[in-house]
């Protein structure tokens, strides 16, 4: 165990929308700063995910500031973090709608009417009480804050495909590499860098990893050849959902310790 290194750190700034790769992150009390703090949601007001629409993994992210920026193929909408005064949505937490523009580019593009949210600083939406013991908060994230897999069990996987299939179609936030396949399973707190992280439930996956993340078309293969040897309870498992007991700063290639 002595050569876990920490070798991917993805964020998601909008629910469902494509990751970016990151060097280091700060992590803040909803997960990885930036990570899930925008939702698209319908004109009732229920986020719209990649389950029911998988064109949302082909919109590209970038934070510039207090600025996310969305790319669909040749087009783009630069939206600035909603003020005091937006007008408020209730999604799972109160939210501050982003604004008419931003509604009017995600429609056109998406061909349904649609808004964007955003959860702000204010908002509380708290993990799960049965794995929270200290009033942990995450953002629009399914449930936890951060999502960790290793490398190995990807690896393991893709032995088992046909064709080989990439890390994102999990979108975790850490991958963690020097390890036997699933070993994750076991762990039950790590240490990456300075920040400990304790191991709280392993993550029950839905139709997602079917979703091709760069042409978002539906591969179901992926979800066959886990439950052959990944299904429990009639769910399949991969990964496992994290909480963290204080805030810090992750860097790539920093190293994995597991304490217990």
């Amino acid at each position: 165990m002595n050569d876990l290194t920490l070798t991917e750190i993805n964020i998601y700034p909008v629910k469902s929308f494509a990751g970016i790769a990151l060097g280091s992150v700060q992590l803040d009390r909803f997960g990885p700063h930036g990570d899930r703090r925008w939702a698209l949601v319908d004109d009732k007001g229920v986020a719209i995910t990649q389950r029911e629409d998988p064109r949302l993994a082909l919109i590209k992210t970038q934070l510039s500031g207090d600025t996310l920026i969305l790319r669909l193929r040749e087009e783009c909408i630069e939206i600035p973090i909603p003020g005091t005064d937006a007008q408020k949505c209730q999604l799972r937490v109160w939210a501050d709608d982003a604004g008419q523009e931003a509604a009017a580019w995600l429609s056109n593009n998406l061909g349904r009417k649609c808004r964007l949210a955003y959860i702000p600083e204010d908002s509380i939406r708290l993990v799960d009480g049965i794995y929270a013991s200290a009033g942990e908060t995450v953002g629009f994230a399914d449930a936890f804050p951060v999502l960790l897999i290793s490398q190995a069990s990807l690896d393991d996987l893709n032995l088992r495909m046909e064709a080989m299939v990439p890390m994102n179609r999990f979108r975790p936030n850490l991958v963690v590499s020097g390890c036997e396949p699933f070993a994750e399973d076991s762990w039950k707190r790590i240490r990456v860098g300075d920040v400990e992280f304790d191991l709280v439930k392993p993550c029950d996956r839905c139709v997602m990893p079917s979703i091709d993340q760069n042409t978002a078309e539906r591969d179901t293969k992926i979800n066959r050849v886990l439950a052959s040897y990944r299904r429990r309870d009639g769910k399949i498992y991969f990964g496992q959902n994290l909480l963290y007991r204080k805030m810090g700063k992750l860097h790539l290639s920093s190293p994995v310790e597991v304490i217990e």
